[in-house]
């Protein structure tokens, strides 16, 4: 492993065992919750936007499951205060993996972005963002 991985990873072991943003916003404007069956990885998020109806103002989530599961949900909440909410339903999910920093197995990704996806579904339904059919599948209510 080299010092860059090692450094990526005592970041995500962080981002685990201290989550920002942990806990969900009574009252909120968007909400959502999801699964990966696969692993049993939960993650829920809720928002509340700003006076414009367009910016996020306050983010939280709530989840359990895999290190890289809730580190990644834990990091992406920390991108988006103050963004606006078309910004974030266009966000690639290539820039939440460069960010987590090493390499992911196929089952793994799906551990990665399932707070993303959790998160366009949340914005998808409050706001009427696109929905690319990626994250159709994914396990949502």
């Amino acid at each position: 492993m080299t010092e860059f991985e090692q450094m990526y990873r005592e970041v995500i072991l962080d981002h685990y065992k201290n989550p920002r943003n942990h806990g969900m916003l009574d009252p909120n404007d968007a909400h959502a919750e999801g699964q990966n069956p696969l692993c049993g990885d939960e993650v829920a998020i809720s928002f509340r936007f700003e006076e414009d109806g367009e910016t996020v103002a306050d983010v939280g989530f709530e989840g359990r499951g895999c290190a890289i599961s809730q580190a990644a949900t834990s990091m992406l909440t920390e991108r988006v205060r103050g963004k606006k909410i078309s910004e974030l339903a266009a966000l690639p999910k290539e820039e939440l993996l460069e960010e987590i920093g090493i390499p992911l197995t196929p089952v793994r990704m799906k551990c990665a972005i399932l707070g993303l996806g959790v998160m366009k579904v949340a914005l998808h339904r409050s706001k009427g963002t696109d929905l690319p059919d990626e994250w159709a599948g994914l396990n949502i209510s």
